[in-house]
């Protein structure tokens, strides 16, 4: 059971916060588990989701200059950003947001989260384990973690009955591996599969394309300097499987788009295949790569050239921007839980990490990539008729400090 701990408060109807809360996250996909019900007005709105899109904003973003503004603060708190009304009367957010303050109605803020993890506990934020050594975040495979909530909706989804893995893959993430792409080996604990094994591990793509931007970071006495993904990529990238593995067996699938002529001969031979697979009782990971190097509905969902130019650009031509727009193709497509990180990308300390040149940062880069996709995804998924049946969720790991460090530009420690 989930509940979610705090004092009780009751709405206007007589439901108390607790109970309300505790139902919609039960809800979850339409996984069901025994709670106390709210009244059925409120109970029906619950478990409608048939997918998951969650936007991962690793590094942790300020919740000051995003959408719990402190206008009344010190200058010292409230920061050198204004504040903007939304079309949700009394709910104001950052200034460098307009987007999304068109479209506050189809989202929920919660502002009372807390915990007591200040240490881009990336783990702690996705499986809940309610606690987790510093040690086992950077250890991905430590034997205490558990499992990433896509990997839980995997595995529940295969228990109740959902057979042999579909052409799309249940829990499925982009753009690359999680961690991968930036200077440094420390791996990061986090979207794994946990206890249930790295069979439930999600299937990530790999990235092709190029940067539109460049950019300098400095970490101490690192720089890096070239094109940041993040702030823009061409119009012909794209997301593909680079390598599908399957639980160390050893069993790899280079990018599906250069393979046509095995694929050509798996359809081919397709029936015989399928029996003697079944008949040998192949694992779940070898399942999964002959289902994805048949899938034409998986390789229709990475094409991005079936968009249009106005739908692309709704999203943002940015890595995270068409990571969103990909997603919800595969979310049409039937994937059900679908990842977006905004990861590091070429050096430690970047992403929403921002404990320096904070305003520059936030307002040349995070802002404006957050708000333009985050938006764009809403709007897309609402005028798709998607948005009732889809579940978006943007976490991060903690939030920033409410008082600005002075040195290297300015700046906000971590704050859980």
């Amino acid at each position: 059971m989930i509940r979610v701990l705090g004092g009780e408060k009751r709405l206007c109807d007589g439901v108390t916060r607790r109970d309300f809360l505790q139902v919609g996250a039960l809800g979850l996909l339409g996984m069901g588990a025994t709670a106390k019900a709210a009244p059925q007005n409120h109970a029906a709105s619950f478990g409608r989701a048939k997918s998951c899109i969650l936007l991962y904003l690793y590094g942790a973003p300020s919740q000051i200059e995003t959408f719990d503004p402190k206008p009344k603060a010190p200058l010292e708190i409230r920061g050198d950003f204004g504040q903007i009304p939304t079309n949700v009367p009394g709910l104001d957010i950052c200034e460098h947001l307009p987007r999304m303050a068109k479209v506050m109605d189809k989202v929920s803020v919660i502002r009372s989260v807390t915990h007591q993890y200040p240490v881009h506990g990336v783990a702690y934020a996705l499986t809940g384990n309610p606690r987790i050594e510093l040690a086992q975040e950077l250890n991905p495979r430590d034997a205490g973690h558990w499992p990433f909530l896509g990997s839980v909706v995997d595995f529940v989804d295969g228990r109740n009955g959902a057979g042999r893995p579909s052409e799309v893959p249940r829990n499925l993430a982009l753009p690359w591996a999680f961690s991968s792409k930036r200077v440094g080996e420390v791996a990061r604990a986090g979207p794994y599969g946990g206890f249930l094994g790295p069979a439930y591990d999600p299937v990530w793509t790999e990235f092709t394309g190029q940067g539109t931007v460049k950019a300098k970071k400095t970490l101490t006495t690192q720089t890096w300097e070239d094109f940041e993904l993040y702030r823009g990529v061409t119009p012909e990238s794209r997301f593909g499987l680079g390598a599908v593995d399957t639980a160390g067996q050893g069993l790899t699938i280079d990018r599906l788009d250069t393979r046509r002529t095995l694929l050509e001969q798996l359809e081919a031979s397709r029936p015989d295949l399928d029996r003697a697979i079944e008949g040998a009782g192949a694992d779940r990971g070898r399942l999964m790569a002959h289902s994805l190097l048949r899938s034409a509905k998986l390789r229709n969902a990475f094409d991005l050239g079936g968009e249009s130019a106005e739908t692309r650009e709704l999203y943002g031509m940015t890595l995270f921007g068409q990571g969103a727009l990909t997603a919800r193709r595969l979310v049409e497509a039937g994937g059900r839980f679908v990842s977006v990180f905004w990861d590091e990308f070429g050096l430690a300390g970047t992403g929403w990490d921002t404990h320096w040149d904070h305003y520059p940062r936030m307002k040349n880069e995070l802002l404006p990539g957050l708000d333009q996709t985050l938006s764009g995804l809403l709007v897309d998924l609402d005028r798709r008729g998607l948005l009732d049946e889809t579940l978006v969720l943007v976490l991060s790991e903690h939030g920033r400090t409410p008082k600005i460090t002075t040195g290297q530009g300015g700046g906000r420690d971590h704050w859980s």
